[in-house]
């Protein structure tokens, strides 16, 4: 099963650019499908490869911020080709 997955990490203290970009980093050396846009970074591929992937490098970037949130966002299907008809 495919699945897509939307990806906002909200580190709450300053100097908070370092670890965004470090977990983006990691997302794109994956062999997933890795888009980003100034809000969110999105991946796409196999639900149990990319849940994989996704525990390690949130649990990594966690470790790596005081504090933070992290919002994420499941579709079932890759919706890596999306474009809007209307």
């Amino acid at each position: 099963m495919n699945i897509s997955v939307e990806l906002t990490l909200t580190p709450l203290h300053d100097d908070y650019e370092p670890a965004i970009i470090h977990f983006i980093k990691k997302l794109r050396a994956s062999n997933f499908k890795v888009l980003e846009n100034p809000l969110s970074t999105q991946v796409y591929g196999n639900y149990d490869e990319v849940m994989a992937l996704l525990t390690s490098e949130i649990k990594e970037a966690f470790e790596l911020i005081e504090n933070g949130l992290l919002h994420m966002k499941i579709v079932k299907s890759d919706r890596h080709n999306y474009e809007p008809h209307f």
